[in-house]
């Protein structure tokens, strides 16, 4: 095999996603592996590790399969090798800034629920006599 081809449990470990999840994404058009071995394994690439990374961080925000496969869209085209005009160009980065903020915003809210979550926390371990032993 070669070396620039992983199969689809290194990438599963790589990425943290389940061969399930992958296989899912595939599924979606998400991400299709580049290669298949003779054996009708799935190859993929670094590329394709990258496209399962953003999925991976959009996921958790809240992003949708159709605004994942969107997204992914806009980057292939900005980053492919057909020339844009600058209107089209200006168009995708466009897309792109307005993804950034919803995630932004998303990521707002997190903070929020998070600094909600530790204060609970902290309550609960205000009620605890000081001699309890910790649990992890």
């Amino acid at each position: 095999m070669d070396d620039k081809h992983m199969q689809i449990g290194e990438v599963a470990a790589r990425t943290e996603l389940s061969l399930r999840t992958i296989r899912h994404y595939e599924e979606a058009g998400l991400v299709i592996p580049s290669a298949r071995s003779q054996g009708g394994f799935r190859l993929y690439t670094e590329n394709d590790v990258a496209r399962l990374m953003v999925i991976r961080r959009m996921k958790p925000l809240g992003f949708t399969l159709d605004q994942m496969r969107d997204l992914l869209d806009v980057t292939d085209r900005l980053d492919g090798h057909t020339e844009l005009d600058a209107g089209e160009r200006e168009a995708l980065l466009e897309r792109v800034r307005a993804y950034e903020r919803s995630a932004a915003e998303q990521v707002e809210k997190l903070r929020v629920q998070l600094s909600r979550a530790e204060d609970f926390a902290a309550t609960l371990r205000a009620r605890l006599p000081e001699d309890a032993p910790a649990r992890p």
